[in-house]
């Protein structure tokens, strides 16, 4: 019964670590009671507008009241128990932070924070989360990866969902006098009911950049495309990719033993285990992706979809016209996310297909080397000057 029950949990955890994003379907409209802080400036152009008091279900008419302490919970102490998986140490790092992250490593949305940290070259401690028994987030009300804890003079500022995450770190980075609780708060939690009258919290304002008065030479306009397109990469390119790596039988299994190496699965889970991850999960994204299929409305040949999507991502940096990333000469939080939500499946025959077959290779190979080389840095050392000459 115990094996019969860790199956039953594997298998509904397999389903949410690959399939968790992709639903398309955008969070009702409603209203909260914590926008009274003048941070938003210009960048919360719409926010005021967009968040209505209540959505009412047909299930359940019964507004859903939101609390103005609705913000990202502080930790008086680490969670007992947790062992750090590894270390990621960049001698250049010059933030101080101490962060620590809890992740699936092949997961998207945690590939997209790596890619944040690693750019601008900000070391960072790794949990890896047990997707069987998660008893690494058992500590944590929110039970989706990644988690961030930030250690602060008051405890550990935890952060959940990794678009929040980045939109936090992005702002504190480039803020001279505001600590990191301080921007945290800025990202309160919404609740809303859902079209079946469930409730349900969603981090309404979670691309949005909190730079008070400093834009750092940047219009809205450019701003505003940045978002648009965070939100693109979540909201459209990652559906296109369980389609794609699941796509068969054998890619399914091949992509299994990818996640299995990468994650150091023999490592973390008994010989049995593994064995089932691999096999049955396999097993189950191959049908399960069918229906995703079905849901994104993708093309029969899945692989076009995908080639289609990063071939417009290339169109729309060149229509730009002022240089190799949407950033311009430098990438920017834009092309961190598409170049995040692609590296989760690198190891894939996807990946290898999409790399000969689409327009992306250029770009994504001269974005590898902005990650791996950490060559955002010297921008995150310019605000980290800037912080100890106010302090």
């Amino acid at each position: 019964m115990a094996h019969l029950n860790k199956y039953i949990s594997l298998l509904r955890n397999v389903v949410k670590c690959n399939g968790r994003f992709l639903s398309t379907r955008p969070p009702p409209i409603v209203k909260a009671s914590f926008l009274s802080n003048p941070v938003f400036v210009g960048l919360s152009l719409g926010v005021g507008g967009t968040l209505g008091y209540a959505y009412y279900s047909a299930i359940n008419t019964e507004p859903v009241y939101n609390e103005m302490g609705n913000t990202q919970p502080i930790l008086k102490s680490f969670p007992e128990g947790i062992t750090v998986s590894r270390k990621v140490r960049i001698p250049e790092d010059t933030t101080g932070l101490k962060i620590t992250l809890f992740q699936y490593p092949t997961c998207p949305f945690c590939c997209k924070v790596r890619a944040f940290l690693d750019y601008y070259g900000v070391s960072y401690d790794i949990v890896e989360v047990n997707a069987v028994l998660r008893q690494q987030i058992r500590w944590s009300s929110y039970k989706k990866v990644p988690i961030l804890l930030v250690q602060t003079p008051n405890g550990y500022q935890q952060m959940n969902d990794s678009s929040m995450i980045v939109s936090c770190l992005a702002s504190y980075l480039s803020e001279t006098n505001v600590g990191v609780e301080e921007v945290a708060s800025y990202f309160p939690e919404t609740e809303y009911r859902d079209d079946d009258g469930v409730i349900k919290k969603e981090i309404m304002n979670r691309y949005f950049l909190m730079l008070n008065d400093r834009m750092n030479g940047r219009s809205v306009k450019d701003i505003m495309d940045e978002r648009k397109w965070r939100k693109w990469a979540d909201q459209t390119l990652v559906h296109t990719l369980s389609p794609n790596v699941y796509r068969t039988k054998e890619e399914a299994f091949q992509a299994f033993e990818w996640f299995s190496e990468v994650g150091e699965w023999d490592k973390h889970f008994s010989s049995w285990e593994r064995w089932l991850m691999v096999n049955v999960g396999a097993y189950a994204m191959y049908f399960i992706s069918k229906r995703l299929k079905k849901r994104h409305n993708l093309k029969d040949e899945v692989r076009q979809s995908l080639y289609d999507e990063c071939n417009l991502w290339v169109k729309t940096i060149e229509a730009r016209n002022n240089g190799p990333y949407f950033g311009g000469q430098r990438p920017n939080l834009a092309d961190l996310a598409v170049y995040g939500v692609l590296s989760s499946i690198e190891g894939c025959e996807a990946f290898k297909d999409l790399l000969g077959k689409s327009r992306i290779r250029s770009w994504y190979e001269k974005m590898k080397t902005n990650v791996t080389n950490h060559l955002g840095n010297e921008y995150v050392k310019h605000y980290a000057n800037q912080k100890a000459v106010v302090g």
